[in-house]
């Protein structure tokens, strides 16, 4: 299979501590890439979970929305049943 040189921009100290946990797992930076475009095309995507660690603005809008009605409660109206809350916005 033919060899092509890529280029890629990384921050100076990743790149530093990459290397050297691959050469404590026997491989280069290069090979330690190898490795993870051909498991991303094995699988199809990703071949691990990427997702954000805290909330996007919506999410956090929503968290404490609820933790003010759990501290509040009357502040909010509340239904006896969905169909109550539906009848209502219908």
């Amino acid at each position: 299979m033919a060899k092509v040189s890529t280029n890629i921009t990384i921050d100076a100290e990743v790149k530093k501590q990459a290397q050297e946990l691959f050469a404590d797992l026997g491989m280069d930076l290069s090979t330690a890439i190898n490795v993870f475009l051909k498991k991303a095309l094995a699988e199809q995507g990703i071949p691990f979970e990427v997702s954000r660690e805290i909330p996007n603005s919506v999410t956090a809008e929503a968290m404490d929305e609820f933790d003010e009605m759990m501290v509040n409660p009357g502040k909010y109206k509340r239904y006896s049943s969905f169909k109550d809350a539906l009848n209502e916005v219908l």
